[in-house]
Parts: C-alpha cells; structure tokens; sequence
C-alpha cells in the first residue's frame, strides 16, 4: 500500500518534500499528449505498484509517501491520439532522473522491438529506470576557484581514458571518478599547470543500435540517456559511495587543488535517434514537444544523430535550464561545453542570435559565474556559427585550429592568418563586448587527431570503427613527416616530429585567447592515426601512458609557466600597436608587402617590449636580425635557436623560439 497526496506540478522529477508535516517525495512529468499518467514504482521484492497522477494543466503530479531512496521508477502514459507515440505498454524514464539503472540489448531486431512503441508488449522488465536519489552532500566549505578567463588554461579528457592505464593508480578506481581525483593524478594536473579540466560528457548514455549491432561502446558518451544523472560505468562502486558521491568527491577534490571542472553537454538530439526507433524517454512521453519534425512528421535531423532537440519550446527549455542548474548548484561544476551548440538557438528552426534561451540561461544568477563554451556548429542550414553567440559564450575557434596547422604542418606561408589567429582573432570576436578569450584555441579534441598523430599521419586510419574508413574529417591538415606511422619511423623523422609538435604548441599556448589542450598531447599520445575513436572503448582511445614523452612533457609543462609569466596574455586584451610589434625576419617593421610574402614564412613579434617571438615557418635555417642587440635576450624557450651573438640570431627550421629581454 502507499499513501498519497495531491502533489505539486513543480519542480519537475522527483522531489523529496514534507507536505503537511508529512514527508514523501512529490513526482511531476510535463506530458501535453497524454490523457492519462500513472507513476510506477519498483521497490525490492515487491511487484510493480501504479499510481494515479493527477493533473494540473499539462503537468501530471502526485506525492507518495511510502517510497525512500533507492526505489526504482517510471510512468505510464496513455492517449488518444495515435499519433503522439505513446504506449501504455512501455514504460518511460524520468527526464529529470538523477539517476539510472539499466542498460537495453539493442543489439538484434528482436532485442530492440520491446523498445519501438508500435509494439503491444510490456517492457518494464527489460526498460531503463529513474531511481529515487539521495543528492545531500557535505562539501566541507569547499570554494569553486572562480578562474578568470583571462588565466584560463583548458584541459579535454575523458574520465575512463585518462585514468584507464595508469599503473601508479590502484587498478579498482583507474577509469573512474575516483581515479581522476587521486592524489597523484592531482599532482600531475598541478605540475603541468592547466587551470580547467574540461570533461567528456558524464551523462548517462546508451550505445547506439548501429554500435550495438557492431559489438562496439559511444566511448565518448554523446549519446545522451538522462542528462541529469551521472554515467555509473565510471562509478568505482567503492563501498559507502554512490555514482553521483563519488563524481562529488571527485569535484570538490579538483576545487580543493585549485582546478575547474566543466562539463561536455550534448543539448542537440538524444539517443532515441530516428521516428521508429528504440523509445525511452522524451519521444514517448511528449514527442511534439521536444523534438524537431517537418510538415510531413519527418525528424529534421540536423545533428546527423537522428532526431534534433527542439528548444524553442518552454518546457524543453526549462528542462535544459533546470539541468544546468541542478549541475551547477548540487555538483558544483565551473561551466559547460555545449556540443553542436547551434541547436541552442535554433528558433524556426533556423539560428537565432537573440534565442529565448540564450536570454533565460543569461538571467539566472547561479549560472553568471559559470564557463559558457559552445562548438558553434551543427550539419543543419545555417548551422556554422563561428563568432555569432552571445557574448558570454566563449567558442572552439576551429579557424584558429586550421590556419596554425596549415602554417606549420603544410608550411603555407599564410604570415597574415597565423598573426591573426595568433593575436586572439579579432576579424571574428573583436565585436559589442567579446574579448580574446572569447576564442577558444585548439589545435586537437577529442574529435580530429592527436597532436601526436598530426605528425605521424597524411591520412586518417578508421578502419577499427568498422565504417570502411568513411567516417571522420577528411581535411585534417596534417604531415607525417615522409613516414606514415606513429611507431617505427627513423631518428630523424622522429626529431622533425619534435620540432613541429613543439612548434604547435607554442603557437597554442602563448596566443592570445583561451588555450585547450587535449589530454595527451603533452607526452605524445598516440590513437594509431584514427581521428574518429568515438567507439573505441580500449588502448586506441585510452592515454598510453608506458609510452610516455618526458621531453614532450616538460617542454609543455614550460611553455603553460611562460603562459602565465607574460602579462600581454593574462590581461585578455585585444593587441595595439602600443603593446605589440611584428618584425620582418631582417627586423624592420612588417609591411603589407611583408606580410604578403608566403616565400619567407618568417617574421617577429615583440610583445610589451619585453619577450620576443621568433617564428620560422621554413623547411631552412632562418637568420633574424633582432630588434635589439642579441646580449639583451635569453632564450626561454626553443632549443631550436642555433645561434644567438651581436644583433642576430639563427632558429632552426619550422620552429617557434622565444626571447625575454634582460
């Protein structure tokens, strides 16, 4: 038996309450197809009980009181119109669930069929289900560090990969939460110096059928499930902890040395893909409302998974909203990432700049101190957005990616881009109130090569993800220095890899702007040239770290302290002429005529009159005359200055020096 009380349509989900002196819990679903909504609930050893919700509006509502945590639960909606794609007989997850249990066999057309809502079956069995969860937690007065962005410096990684196959961690906790707060990953972050460490997403997600089909895992998990419950598969299961405590202790651990945590949230489609596809969640619930279709009924599937969220709607907006907020206010995040984040602002669907929810997420003052990071682009029309989000939202700048990788790896010459890109991009965000740090540099993701493989590789190699090698960029803008491979290739290839990889680098980690790093790339992690390892779930996609590059690293590890040490790139401040100078190679002011000459891929930048940048795009030695006599310079960085005596200095090729006046 449990007793009832009217509840109350908010908030959402599942909310412990004390209603009248009395305390239960009170669920609220938004659902404007259904005619009828029953709360189910799954307690231990007993059979499933249905509850009645009552309505107000189009939210469904009821508050129980003999169910506590741990119990498991769902709904059941019923309708008239048999186009809403609801199905009594299939039970559907809480889209504020804080937390899942179950993982479907989509792996063969029969597995699947519990799961289409044409199907007459009852599902609860094999179906995903919300648990009751406990959030309270005690955070010992731990302080977010509140980073500016001007000292921003971001670190992608991926919780299992990262941690996965290190030997100096115990083997229960490697590839969990656990595992990337342990003191000697903490002492590794800090020894490199990054401020941010900008996770893969954390939700919890299903495999997709084709993967499934495949006997292949979403290793990067950007096939959503539940976006407000944590991903338990990274969970260590250590005895007294839950998925969502341990990714709590793992946060307040990184805030109490001092490092951010943002979040990878994918707001642009889920995994229930394509119309008649397996349904979980939103599409058998209120599909009209949360999803993009055509005047046919089709999907618009501008996210090139199947179905795109459609939030222009109050409710999904709200949903989104309240998701931030939850991981925001109860977890404690630093910001977000939003992946093809032009879905944010598709209104008609077409992007819009002044989109209601770029405006509320805006107005909610928990959210104001948070990182706001958009990919801003998706497949759609009108779908590259590069430099069009509101001002809060700084951007992956893929410009910057590709305009350095052409400069050094296919030694374009391009003086103009590079100096541009260099310089913090003015030509996209030097607009209203944005700054440099508005741009987020990278030169690798998790999506594309590693830096390691941007050398070693002229052509993808994706044939492990079983899609005939068709899958994954094709213009990559890499060279891999006159021998494909990452293994095997001879001593002075390998110390030509160096030299650009160190090159690219500088290029990322002294540029005005907000650097990312992918974790990795420090000490030369390979991926076997497979730019696309969403669905490698092993040593293809997890960080090698027995091949482990001390000389990489440490070279690294200089050029983030060099970072922080030069104010021109901690004051997030747009280049004058006041505060920069840019040099031709004979040490003359650059002209147009100079910066227009691709043969000499060679030019100076002096910053603040204090540290001087020698970039040599050249497959030659390049011989600079400095600005100033050469006794007033130390060289900081760059073993690849060869000779440094009167007012001249000689830089190997294809390299990035640099000088710090005496």
């Amino acid at each position: 038996m449990i007793d009832t009380m009217i509840g109350m349509p908010y908030p959402l989900g599942c909310t412990p309450s004390d209603k009248e002196g009395v305390k239960g819990f009170n669920f609220a679903l938004y659902s404007s197809l259904a005619d009828s909504v029953e709360l189910c609930v799954f307690s231990k050893n007993q059979p499933e009980r249905r509850i009645p919700m009552q309505r107000t509006d189009n939210i469904w509502h009821i508050f129980v009181v003999n169910v506590d945590y741990g119990d498991q639960y769902g709904f059941r909606l019923l309708s008239d119109d048999d186009n809403s794609l609801i199905n009594p007989n299939k039970l559907m997850l809480d889209p504020y669930a804080k937390m899942v249990i179950g993982k479907p066999d989509l792996s063969s057309e029969d597995s699947r069929k519990w799961f289409l809502q044409d199907d007459p079956r009852d599902n609860a069995e094999f179906a995903p289900k919300s648990v009751i969860t406990e959030t309270d937690f005690d955070w010992e007065k731990t302080t977010k560090p509140n980073i500016s962005w001007a000292k921003t410096v971001i670190y992608e990684a991926h919780i299992k990969g990262f941690t996965q196959l290190r030997d100096d961690l115990p083997e229960s906790i490697r590839g969990t939460y656990a595992g990337l707060c342990h003191p000697n990953v903490i002492n590794y972050l800090k020894e490199l110096g990054i401020t941010s460490i900008e996770l893969l997403p954390i939700n919890y997600h299903l495999d997709e059928v084709h993967l499934q089909e495949k006997g292949l895992h979403n290793y990067w998990g950007y096939s959503p499930l539940a976006m407000f419950a944590v991903e338990s598969e990274y969970w260590s299961k250590q005895k007294g902890t839950t998925a969502l405590t341990e990714f709590k202790t793992m946060v307040k651990t990184l805030h109490q040395a001092g490092i951010e945590v943002i979040l990878d949230v994918v707001f642009n489609h889920t995994v229930e893909s394509e119309k008649n596809y397996p349904t979980f969640c939103q599409r058998g619930i209120d599909n009209k409302t949360y999803y993009w279709y055509n005047e046919n009924g089709d999907y618009i599937n501008w996210t090139g998974c199947g179905n795109m969220l459609n939030l222009s709607t109050q409710v999904a907006r709200k949903w989104v909203i309240d998701c931030l907020r939850y991981w925001a206010e109860e977890c404690h995040v630093d910001g977000f990432r939003f992946d093809l984040a032009s879905v944010l602002g598709r209104e008609t669907p077409y992007f819009n700049q002044q989109a209601l929810l770029f405006k509320e997420i805006e107005a909610v003052p928990s959210l104001r101190n948070c990182k706001f990071i958009a990919e801003p682009w998706d497949i759609g029309e009108g779908g590259y957005q590069v430099g069009n989000f509101p001002e809060y939202f700084s951007e992956w700048n893929d410009r910057f990616r590709d305009d350095i990788c052409k400069f050094w790896l296919w030694k374009s010459g391009e003086l103009g881009a590079f100096a541009e890109r260099f310089a913090g991009s003015s030509d996209i965000y030097k607009k209203g109130e944005r700054s440099p740090h508005n741009s987020v540099n990278f030169i690798t993701a998790h999506d594309g090569f590693t830096l390691r493989d941007l050398v070693s590789y002229n052509q993808k190699h994706n044939f492990d993800n079983v899609e005939n090698n068709q899958d994954g960029r094709n213009e990559n803008y890499s060279y891999n220095h006159e021998f494909e491979g990452s293994i095997g290739a001879s001593e002075s290839v390998e110390k030509r890899r160096f030299l650009t990889s160190i090159s690219v680098l500088s290029s990322l980690l002294l540029a005005n702007g907000t650097p990312m790093l992918l974790a990795g790339d420090e000490f030369g992690n390979s991926q076997f040239g497979n730019n696309n390892a969403y669905c490698q779930d092993n040593q293809i996609a997890w960080l090698k770290w027995q091949d482990f590059n001390d000389e990489l690293f440490q070279f690294t590890k200089c050029l983030i302290a060099l970072r922080k040490r030069i104010t021109l790139l901690n004051e997030d401040s747009w280049w004058n002429d006041e505060t920069v100078s840019w040099f031709n190679s004979q040490g003359q002011l650059m002209e147009i005529h100079d910066w227009n000459n691709r043969k000499d891929k060679a030019f100076q930048i002096l910053l603040n009159e204090e540290w001087l940048l020698l970039v040599n795009g050249k497959e030659e030695s390049q011989n600079f005359s400095l600005p100033f006599l050469s006794k007033e310079w130390d060289i900081l960085s760059g073993s690849a200055v060869t000779s440094l005596q009167d007012n001249f200095a000689i830089v190997e090729n294809l390299a990035l020096c640099v000088l710090h006046k005496k």
